[in-house]
Parts: structure tokens; sequence; C-alpha cells
């Protein structure tokens, strides 16, 4: 069949009318190259196909005979510009913005030759009117991002996690007019993520007419947690001993946050600064994969509430005092 019209608007082959209209606006928005300034050549294209597969599957006829015998058999049909396939051209794709949109949110200067000139492929200031020449209240506008705070345990920012947020947002539907809908937004959590790491979803946020849909974004908030502290990539925490402890040596049982026991031996004399650092046991590093931060253990040494007189004579003796 050569081109897929229905998989370029991703819409499926018994799509309504107000299905392809809210497929085009979504996705014209999205790829207008006045959108994405960093990859303007390939929002062009794809921008141009969009408008090109909308123009078929909107005309019943054009769909007709592209669903009997595919892009061929669109030849005959009458053509809008000689110099283009199909009859299709970068002002084709303009002309069917602003027809869509009432008034295209876009607005070019005239060229010489009666036509106007699409932004990507002559963008001046002499023949484009946009956001460079003081004429910004004619364009859609990008509201501020839409941002959400993301609760995340301890263990889920250690070990990583798959988090499903379900959002409802005001969107506008295939006749222009507003309505509400949800969505479900995957946000995969990886390893090591800090408090403050934002994930954006581009276009995500409330829709309003004659803007852009803002984006929606979330800000990981770390939870705190009964153990452990986090201190950049490395993690601390209080451990309870007796004197008798502190001073003859100890075993140190540590539960980590992917539920490993961990066994450490410890021989020195533990005075109230004493800090033991056990390396690679801290947070994962989210910019260095398979390195970590260290584990920080400090100590609270319970002392002994009252001592027997046998108890403090062989301290005193243990001491040398």
């Amino acid at each position: 069949m050569g081109v897929d019209y229905y998989s370029i608007l991703n819409v499926a082959r018994t799509a309504t009318d107000d299905d392809l209209k809210k497929a085009y606006r979504k996705l014209a928005m999205k790829w207008h190259p006045d959108k994405n300034p960093n990859n303007k050549k390939e929002a062009e294209a794809k921008f141009i196909q969009i408008s090109e597969a909308y123009e078929i599957l909107s005309d019943p006829q054009k769909r007709s005979l592209y669903d009997q015998h595919g892009e061929e058999g669109l030849t005959e049909m009458p053509k809008r510009d000689a110099n283009s396939k199909n009859g299709f051209s970068s002002q084709s794709a303009e002309d069917i913005f602003a027809e869509f949109f009432g008034s295209s949110p876009f607005e070019f200067e005239t060229s010489g030759a009666g036509g106007r000139t699409f932004s990507g492929y002559s963008r001046t200031e002499n023949n484009y009117k946009g956001f460079n020449d003081g004429n910004a209240a004619t364009m859609p506008k990008k509201p501020p991002p839409v941002e959400n705070k993301l609760p995340c345990s301890l263990e889920e920012l250690y070990n990583g996690t798959s988090r499903k947020m379900k959002i409802s947002r005001t969107a506008i539907d295939a006749n222009g007019h507003l309505t509400q809908e949800t969505e479900i937004l995957t946000i995969d959590v990886k390893r090591g993520w800090k408090k403050g790491t934002k994930i954006t979803f581009p276009n995500k946020g409330n829709e309003q007419l004659h803007q852009f849909p803002a984006d929606l974004v979330f800000i990981v908030d770390e939870k705190a947690h009964d153990v452990y502290t986090r201190d950049g990539n490395d993690l601390l925490m209080r451990y309870k001993i007796t004197l008798a402890e502190a001073l003859r040596g100890t075993v140190v049982n540590i539960t980590t946050l992917d539920q490993r026991d961990l066994a450490i031996t410890v021989t020195d004399i533990i005075n109230p600064t004493y800090e033991l650092v056990v390396t690679q046991e801290g947070m994962p590093i989210a910019k260095d994969p398979g390195s970590r931060g260290d584990l920080k253990v400090q100590f609270d040494v319970k002392f002994p509430s009252k001592l027997t007189h046998e108890q403090k004579v062989a301290l005193r003796h243990a001491l040398g005092s």
C-alpha cells in the first residue's frame, strides 16, 4: 500500500471523523516546526506527513480510494500543488493547519508569489512573523509546567521501581471544546535518583484554547526512613551498643535496603567519635552505574544505670585507674 496514513495519525482503520480530528490536533501541535526549534527539519517533514494523512483520510472520496487501491489510487485526484507529490506541499500543510484551528496561530508574511512561506524553509525577519519580531501575541503560548511531587521511599530510590500515576487534565476535544480526560502515566524511577530529580512529560498538562499544552513535571521527594538517612550518595545510620561492646569489640548486624544481611566485626574500641565506614554499601550512583556511595555507621553507647562494688573495682582494674 505504500504510505500508511492510518499509522501516521496513530488511528485505527475504523477511525471516525472525530477520531481523525483529535489525532490531527495533537500531532500537528506537537510537530509544528516552531514547536521544535532543535530538530526543525525532522519536525517539518513530520508535520507535512501528518497534514497529508489528515487531508486524505478526512475526505470520504479520497479515503475510499486509498482504502481500496492504496496510495496509487489517489493519483487521479485533483492536485493542490502540481509540483509536489500527491499534490501536497509545505503550503498545503500550513493551509490545513490554519483551516483546522480557525485561524492559524503561526502567521506568515505573504511572499512575492502570492503564497505564504513555510516557517522552516524560509525563516527570516523579512518574511516570518514570529517570536523574533515582536508579534508573539499572534503565537500560541506555552503555559508554565504543571509540577507535582513524587514521594519515593528510600528503598524505591535504592532499588529502582516503576510507578503508575493516574492523571486527570483539561483537554481540547476534536470539536475544539474543553473536556476532562484521564490517563495512566508510567514513571521508571532509576536507582540512585535524588530528591529534586525532575521527570517531564511533554504536553501532558492542561490544555487551553489558543495555547500549547503545558508540560507535566513530577519532582522526586524522598520519604524519611526508620533506619537510614541519605547524605548525597552515602547512607548514614545509628547503631546501639552496650558499654561492654564498645570496649571489647562487637559484631554489627545490618539489613541493607535490598534486604541483604551484613555482619561486620569491629575490634576497635568504639569511642564517641568513632565511625564505621563500609565502602560501596551506600546509595547507587545514577550517573555511574555499578558504583555506590558508602555506608557510615555511628554508634550510640548505652551506659549502665548502676554498677555493683565488684563491677566498679573490675572496671577500674581493666582501665588501669
